[in-house]
Parts: structure tokens; C-alpha cells; sequence
């Protein structure tokens, strides 16, 4: 097993090696705080260079065995750079592929399936302004409305105008999404959007009308502080925590 994995390093740049690492600890990640759908939902990240690929999960594997080699790397057209055992997600390729493509700045895209976040992308206001942590996002998310599962190319265009410049998208009747220039900065943003949409799960639990709106200006305060805050609070101080805490789950993700 460590002369295979020395032999898979060995082929790439340590550039991309950085990459698959902390990419196979966020997805052991998801795992552990429950946000995995089997093998339905995909996370990936762009390998520096003019080709734009980029690394994403294989199909058939579960989130807590997926490891930095077993990763896949595939082209734009969804075909794997390299032989690999392994089979792509054709929604996950159509979705992912479609955002590095056109965001020059979207290194990093973690999408997800959850119950919360599925429930919000089905309510007709989405996202609301009820917590700290949904103020602190709320103005970085986008809506893209339900075409079925991503398996049509001619979406990819439509995603794309609708996700705009934002940092979020909430994906109708379907689930969350989140960008980022790192993969910390996309685990903390779509970590904060999930805790948002489960807040408001159970705040609208009791009734809409029981709600506590918070007082005018508050929200647009709020954001403005997220967009200030979350970055560096994700790559300086929360992605290494996560790290640490990957490591004491299961250091096999580096293999």
C-alpha cells in the first residue's frame, strides 16, 4: 500500500498532492457530520495549470473511504487523465465542471444532498434571515431551479448565469452548494449554509408566526462581516482545526 501510494505521488506535482489531501480530509469530513447522501453528492477541487482539471470523487466509493490517491482526475469532457479503476458521477461532473470552467475563482465546489438543505431548497422563500449564521451567508447565495438530475450539458450554461459572481447556490428542490479560492473557504461556507437551513428547519417547526425576525439593518450588517470574516476564518484558523481533527478520525484519508 505505501510503495503504491509513493508511486502515485511520485507522478504528480506536490502542488496537486497538497490538493488531494485536504480534499480526501473534506470528504471524510462531510462524512462525519452526516452530510453524505452514499455516494450521491461530490466535492472537487481545480488542479493549478491551463487545462482546467480537476479532482473529484469516485462514484462507487463511500465518503469515509475515499483517500488522496483514489481521487480522480478528469478533463472538462468528464474523462479521466489517468487509467483509474475508479468511475466519474456524470451529474457531478456536469455541475462541478460547469463552475471551474466559468469561475476563474471557484478552486474549490462542495455540493451537497442534505435533508435541511433539500428542505430549504424547497421553500419558497429559501433562505431566510433568522439566525446569525444565515445573515452571515445569506447575501452570497444564488438559486438555480430544478431541471431534473444534472445529466443534460445545455444546464451547465443556465447554472452558471444563475450562480453569477455569488459564493453560494442553493440548487431548488435538490440540495446547497458553495465555492471557494481554497477548500477551507468552501468547507466553511457551505458549513455555515447547512447549519443556517437546519436552524430554520426547526425555527419554522414551531410555526411561522412564533419566528423572532431580527431588527432592521441587522442583516446587511451581518453580511457584510461574512464576507469580511469567513475567509480568513476558514484558511487561518478553522481549516486546521478540521485538519487535526480528520487525523484523529482517520489519518488514512492521506494514503
Amino acid at each position: 500500500m505505501a510503495s503504491a501510494m509513493a508511486q502515485v505521488q511520485g507522478d504528480m506535482s506536490e502542488a496537486e498532492w497538497a490538493l488531494r489531501v485536504d480534499l480526501a480530509a473534506a470528504f471524510r469530513l462531510v462524512a462525519h457530520y452526516g452530510w453524505d447522501d452514499l455516494i450521491f453528492t461530490h466535492l472537487s477541487v481545480r488542479i493549478p495549470g491551463p487545462e482546467h482539471h480537476f479532482l473529484i470523487d469516485p462514484f462507487n466509493l463511500m465518503f469515509d473511504e475515499i483517500t488522496a490517491s483514489s481521487l480522480l482526475r478528469i478533463d472538462v469532457e468528464g474523462h479521466a487523465v489517468s487509467e483509474t479503476p475508479y468511475l466519474a458521477n456524470p451529474a457531478g461532473f456536469i455541475i462541478h465542471s460547469a463552475i471551474h470552467m466559468a469561475r476563474e475563482d471557484a478552486q474549490a465546489i462542495i455540493h451537497l444532498h442534505t435533508p435541511h438543505g433539500q428542505a430549504v431548497s424547497a421553500m419558497a422563500e429559501g433562505l431566510m434571515p433568522l439566525t446569525q449564521t444565515a445573515m452571515l451567508v445569506r447575501d452570497e447565495i444564488a438559486y438555480h431551479h430544478y431541471e431534473g438530475v444534472a445529466l443534460d450539458l445545455d444546464e451547465r450554461e443556465r447554472l452558471v448565469a444563475d450562480l453569477g459572481s455569488k459564493r453560494a447556490l442553493i440548487l431548488r428542490n435538490h440540495g446547497t452548494l458553495a465555492v471557494g479560492r481554497t477548500i477551507a473557504d468552501a468547507f466553511l461556507r457551505i458549513y455555515y449554509l447547512e447549519r443556517a437551513c437546519e436552524a430554520q428547519c426547526l425555527a419554522l417547526a414551531g410555526g411561522a408566526t412564533l419566528v423572532n425576525h431580527p431588527p432592521q439593518g441587522t442583516p446587511e450588517k451581518s453580511a457584510e462581516q461574512g464576507r469580511a470574516l469567513l475567509p480568513m476564518i476558514g484558511e487561518k484558523l478553522a481549516w486546521p482545526a478540521l485538519l487535526r481533527k480528520a487525523e484523529r478520525l482517520d489519518p488514512g484519508f492521506r494514503s
